[in-house]
């Protein structure tokens, strides 16, 4: 293990740049400057761009005009690291235990970007491609303001590919490539009934509980069987090739899987499909938050004016988000009786994408994560979503290759994040083949 490499990524790592919180401000600028001064060093022309929300960092270095261009796309902002009394070291103090980094960012996706920045410096002017780097600063809040930048700089960004490690291995010894990604359709819902709580011994049987209204038209939203019940959901729902089930059907992860990876009771899903095509090929709904009244201890007998809920549909080619968007607030309004007020708000809209694994240098990534890694890549429709691969594709019309180097146990986004010292090392060596051979 390069000390060098490893002693960069802890300073990258020590820098809390969330995005989602407005006080974490000055370790974003914190995180860019740091960028920028790490890949100047490198003889990158380095610019930092001012957008509505956190800076984009661009750099590109032309060692040979003759050469092919790859874009390297990651993210350096992270998720918020609550709740803190969960984890066993400072997550903002990287430290290795085990064979592992711990720290928030160590996977998603500050290791796995640092991987292309260090192979980059190993191979100095020995590298065989031109390269340019697109590093965003909010990934973990719905890239809101990447779309505007690609598509105002189609020019900057064009490419021959582009490489993202994002995502995750199989194992230490099976490389992973994602050819596709599921978009998203992230809301917000609220149901009102009063403008105020009130007292649940005085009122209780004579007004509406908005928390009970709000869980009558989420259980609508979804059948027994798992199917989605949002008018037109399934109508652009992309059908695989014999080519991908055969595909699909090499992962070594099924129900068993789910149930040690989750600790989950039981493995529910859509009826009349495999995990593999529920977790990346079709579209799911879920409730990722819900909340009204009094929630601390104690107690306090009211009715709550107010109820909302966070619900987000994970969405599969061909789907259109803005369709999507469209029936679901239909069906909100639809469900929601005479004697309440809904509203729902969008936070995010990112269209689900498809790689053409066809072109040559998924073939070159093949070959490299083989040489390293000791047996070929298997192919995955991913079921994650990371809107600049969405835009890259839809705006620019480059493929992007996936090649992870986290694996499925790295906690993303929960205490105790980790990067296995072993994928950091192989993800190093990996791109340096990808980018010399």
């Amino acid at each position: 293990m390069n000390n060098k490499h490893l002693n960069e990524l802890f300073e990258f790592l020590s820098i809390p740049s969330i995005s989602a919180q407005s006080e974490y401000k000055k370790d974003i600028k914190q995180a860019c400057l740091w960028l920028e001064k790490k890949l100047k060093k490198l003889d990158f022309e380095v610019d930092i761009i001012k957008t509505k929300g956190q800076p984009l960092i661009y750099a590109e270095r032309f060692l040979n005009k003759e050469f092919p261009t790859v874009l390297v796309y990651g993210h350096y902002d992270v998720q918020s690291p609550d709740p803190l009394e969960e984890w066993s070291s400072n997550p903002f103090k990287p430290e290795v235990r085990s064979g592992n980094i711990y720290a928030r960012g160590a996977s998603d996706d500050k290791g796995q970007l640092f991987t292309w920045i260090a192979a980059t410096e190993d191979l100095g002017e020995k590298c065989e491609l031109n390269l340019k780097f697109i590093i965003e600063g909010e990934e973990e809040v719905g890239s809101e303001n990447f779309d505007d930048f690609v598509h105002d700089n189609k020019a900057l960004l064009s490419a021959d590919i582009c490489v993202i490690s994002d995502s995750h291995a199989i194992s230490p010894t099976q490389p992973l490539i994602s050819y596709g990604l599921r978009g998203i359709a992230y809301f917000e819902v609220s149901v009102e009934t009063m403008p105020k709580d009130v007292h649940s011994g005085i009122y209780g049987g004579n007004v509406a509980n908005p928390a009970i209204i709000l869980s009558q038209i989420i259980s609508k939203m979804k059948s027994e069987d798992g199917k989605i019940n949002i008018n037109g959901i399934y109508k652009d729902v992309r059908k695989l090739t014999g080519h991908e089930r055969a595909l699909l059907s090499k992962l070594p992860f099924g129900e068993k899987e789910v149930l040690k990876e989750t600790g989950a009771i039981d493995v529910l899903g859509e009826s009349g499909f495999s995990v593999h095509e529920r977790a990346g090929a079709r579209p799911a709904l879920d409730v990722n938050g819900i909340w009204a009244g009094y929630t601390l201890e104690g107690q306090k007998t009211i009715i709550p004016g107010a109820a909302h809920a966070k619900i987000s549909m994970r969405l599969v080619p061909d789907q259109d988000p803005y369709e999507i968007e469209k029936n679901f607030r239909k069906f909100v309004s639809d469900s929601t009786p005479a004697y309440a007020k809904s509203k729902v708000k969008t936070l995010s809209l990112n269209k689900p994408v498809i790689m053409d694994i066809k072109n040559s240098y998924f073939k070159k990534a093949e070959k490299a994560l083989t040489k390293v890694f000791g047996s070929k890549p298997i192919y995955e429709l991913s079921g994650g979503t990371i809107g600049a691969a969405s835009a890259i594709k839809n705006i620019l019309g480059i493929d992007s290759i996936l090649m992870g180097y986290g694996l499925p146990d790295d906690g993303l986004h929960s205490p105790n994040e980790k990067l296995s010292l072993e994928m950091f090392e192989k993800g190093i060596n990996a791109n340096k083949i990808f980018l010399f051979g």
